[in-house]
């Protein structure tokens, strides 16, 4: 069983920075892939960037790409988002999974899921 903690989320104004943490407990978490996801307002869960369970293997959607970078520490079971350069648009609920799975950007591949950290993006 893991469990997901997600922080770090909260106002910033657009060209602004934040590094979003996931905390997990479970022993098996550093054998498992991660992702973030996010959910805007009236919007349907949309991915964000996946990790491999080595860190070795990185996805990202296109709007995050070279703006976001997933990264892991197994040693602390946490996962983290530096997201850079950001934009009204990234204003959303951001919610970390875990899974066995390969790098996926599909949610039904992710079995655990925290409750979501809160960002939001000024203009």
């Amino acid at each position: 069983q893991v469990q997901l903690v997600e922080s770090g989320g909260r106002l910033v104004q657009a060209g602004g920075s934040l590094r979003l943490s996931c905390a997990a407990s479970g022993r098996t978490f550093s054998s498992y892939a991660s992702g973030w996801f996010r959910q805007a307002p009236g919007k349907e869960r949309e991915f964000v960037a996946a990790i491999s369970w080595s860190g070795g293997t990185t996805y990202y959607a296109d709007s995050v790409k070279g703006r976001f970078t997933i990264s892991r520490d197994n040693a602390k079971n946490t996962v983290y988002l530096q997201m850079n350069s950001l934009k009204p648009e990234d204003t959303a609920v951001y919610y970390c999974a875990a899974g066995r799975t390969v790098v996926a950007d599909q949610a039904h591949e992710y079995g655990y899921w925290g409750q979501g950290t809160q960002v939001t993006v000024s203009s």
